[in-house]
Formats: C-alpha cells, sequence, structure tokens
C-alpha cells in the first residue's frame, strides 16, 4: 500500500534523490507495444522534467506514437524514483535555446554542454527538446521496504 503525499512533501527528497543518481532509465513503447528502455540524463525544474534528443532517433519515434513513459532513478543506496510522466516537444526556438543555455551553464556531472551530441548548435534540425509532465511520482528504497514502510506517490 502507498502513502499519498502532495507534491511540497516529496520535493526536496526527490532533488536529493535525482541530483545524486543523475542518469535514470527510461522506458517507451514502439509501434508494436514492445517495451524499451534506454539510460537518459534529463533535468528538472520543479514539477516539470527536460530532456535533450536526437529527433529522428527511436525514441523520439516511440513517443511520436505514444506520448507516455516511465523513468526510474535507482542508486547504490537502493533509493529509488519512479517518475510516469506524458511528454511533449517543445518546439519555441526560445525556449529550445533557454534549455540549451541552461543544461550548457550547469557544471557537470547534473548539467552538461548539448554541442556534445548537436555540433551543429541549437539551430540544428536533429536537436529535439522533451517536455516530461509526469502524473505519478514514486519514491522508495529498500530500507523503507525492510522497514515496512509504504512508498511515498505523488499523483497530479
Amino acid at each position: 500500500m502507498s502513502q499519498t503525499v502532495e507534491f511540497e512533501e516529496i520535493a526536496t527528497e526527490l532533488k536529493r534523490r535525482i541530483d545524486r543518481t543523475v542518469w535514470c532509465s527510461m522506458a517507451t513503447s514502439d509501434a508494436r507495444r514492445r517495451i524499451r528502455s534506454r539510460i537518459v540524463h534529463p533535468l528538472w525544474e520543479g514539477q516539470v522534467g527536460w530532456l535533450l534528443t536526437e529527433r529522428h532517433s527511436p525514441k523520439a519515434r516511440d513517443i511520436d506514437g505514444n506520448p507516455w513513459l516511465s523513468l526510474t532513478y535507482i542508486d547504490s543506496a537502493e533509493e529509488q524514483v519512479h517518475i510516469d510522466c506524458r511528454v511533449e516537444w517543445e518546439s519555441r526556438p526560445a525556449e529550445k535555446r533557454r534549455l540549451w543555455d541552461w543544461f550548457k551553464s550547469i557544471p557537470p556531472p547534473q548539467g552538461y554542454d548539448p554541442g556534445l551530441f548537436f555540433p551543429k548548435g541549437v539551430d540544428d534540425e536533429s536537436f529535439g527538446c522533451l517536455r516530461l509532465l509526469p502524473w505519478r511520482i514514486e519514491l522508495w528504497s529498500l530500507a523503507d521496504l525492510m522497514a515496512g514502510k509504504s512508498p511515498q506517490v505523488w499523483k497530479a
């Protein structure tokens, strides 16, 4: 059984876990409803996540066919974050520029230079920005499980 909470109740712990883990596993489904997962590196602004990605990749095709995905962060302390999202492509040039600059301005390992992946820059047609809009976030850990504590769950 899970414990439903307000976002403010998990915001600090969510940020701590995401900042410590940085990378997460993202699962999408392809046109034949087969699940695919890969490692990704989103950044978060409160309840909204951002992912910079190749606009014509298998991941992009999956998202174009089904805008629902799941992210899982887990670290060596077995502290988990599961985020189920609806995703949208960001197409406004000014917002894509803001995201490019924001990702680049944050020191590694949280931030990185998008130019490493998109050498033609922010105007490269292959440069894509995904807005991650969670509908459910779950925090749990192995220690919680062993102590009989329920996961904390936020729902939009």
